[in-house]
């Protein structure tokens, strides 16, 4: 049976220099992102577009749910298999096309999780989990670009 789950989100630009937006340099592009009972994000545009360097911007935080969804699939997926992960890391990267007017569009993201696996695991398999992870991805699932992963299994 299909469910419904609902996430709430509230951003808040922060970024009103006193002049709101009357010019296109007046402004900041900072944000806040909060969602009930969790910790804020301090968010901004990407430094190409006058965002604040030390900030998440929504391009960071796309790569990084695709990320974060993958990994959560895949050790679910290695858990119910017997593959036992002791470590997970991923330096994912995505790459955006900008057009002329200014618009633009993800056009790829690249997993690259280094996984280790406790000494008996299968690594073919934990491998191939990568697979039906990506599958399984609720954020991947949902986006209109191919997102690949490029595994390094280690055994322990």
């Amino acid at each position: 049976m299909a469910r419904d789950h609902t996430y709430n989100v509230t951003v808040t630009w922060t970024g009103n220099r006193g002049k709101g937006t009357r010019h296109y340099r007046d402004y900041g592009r900072e944000h806040e992102i909060s969602c009930p009972g969790k910790p804020v994000i301090q968010g901004s545009a990407d430094p190409a577009y006058l965002g604040d360097s030390v900030r998440h911007n929504p391009e960071d935080l796309l790569v990084a749910a695709l990320s974060a969804c993958h990994m959560l699939w895949y050790l679910h997926l290695c858990t119910t298999a017997g593959v036992v992960v002791t470590a997970y890391e991923d330096t994912a990267d995505g790459t955006m096309r900008t057009q002329a007017d200014g618009s633009g569009e993800f056009t790829e993201v690249t997993l690259r999780p280094r996984v280790t696996l406790g000494g008996g695991s299968d690594g073919a398999l934990a491998e191939r989990l990568h697979e039906t992870a990506n599958e399984m991805c609720f954020i991947a699932r949902s986006v209109n670009f191919p997102v690949t992963h490029v595994p390094e299994i280690v055994i322990e």
